[in-house]
């Protein structure tokens, strides 16, 4: 990793657990009281190059409920009512800084991917995101805010949609990051991701969430 990410990476941790330890302390609080079980989701992800780490995460789902598939659709029942809260403050992301200062990820890249999909979907091209350092968030995040869920499965199963949709739009735009990775790059990502959860997830919480399978209009322009 660039030591110039490696700073940015370490800057922007630190500022983020110094105004959001209320916020997490808070939300782990309020998880134990609405839904029996650990507050703490511990992800197996393909990190770097494909080495496995344990991504942090909130848990947003009842108890057992990843046993269907880790892909989660539109009202998934899976997610308990403040789960859904948690997921569109991006809230539920929080622990992973822990994971970003231990150097297992960044703030800016691909998403990691459950370990069994990237050996049973991705192809050679695709591997090559694994050549980036993970992150919190990067183009897709920014440009299907607040999720690619969005995107009407039609008539395929949520997890089979996934696979066959969802992955090659993600894995496309983290490649695209992969090819134009830089300092000043990661900087406009993480200004527009913090605006995007600061004032868009308001308007998807009054409203609802957008029904288009196309990005929310006027969001997500970073070239």
């Amino acid at each position: 990793m660039p030591w110039t990410k490696r700073c940015l990476d370490l800057l922007v941790c630190s500022a983020a657990l110094v105004v959001a330890a209320p916020v997490m302390l808070v939300a782990a609080a309020l998880i134990k009281l609405a839904s029996p079980g650990p507050v703490l989701y511990v992800a197996p992800r393909a990190g770097w190059r494909g080495r496995p780490f344990g991504q942090l995460k909130f848990r947003t789902m009842h108890v057992g409920a990843d046993r269907d598939g880790v892909f989660t659709t539109r009202n998934d029942r899976r997610v308990f009512p403040l789960g859904r809260l948690l997921r569109l403050f991006k809230i539920d992301e929080l622990p992973q800084l822990w994971n970003v200062l231990c150097g297992e990820m960044s703030v800016v890249g691909p998403r990691p991917e459950e370990i069994s999909i990237v050996r049973e979907c991705y192809t050679a091209v695709q591997r090559q995101v694994l050549e980036a350092v993970p992150g919190l968030t990067g183009l897709p995040q920014i440009r299907f805010f607040p999720e690619l869920s969005v995107i009407d499965p039609g008539d395929l199963e949520p997890q089979e949609h996934y696979r066959r949709r969802i992955l090659p739009m993600r894995l496309e735009m983290d490649l695209e990051y992969v090819r134009r990775s830089s300092f000043w790059l990661d900087v406009r990502i993480i200004a527009r991701t913090g605006w995007l959860i600061a004032f868009h997830s308001w308007k998807v919480l009054l409203f609802g969430m957008p029904k288009q399978s196309l990005p929310v209009a006027g969001l997500g322009e970073v070239r």
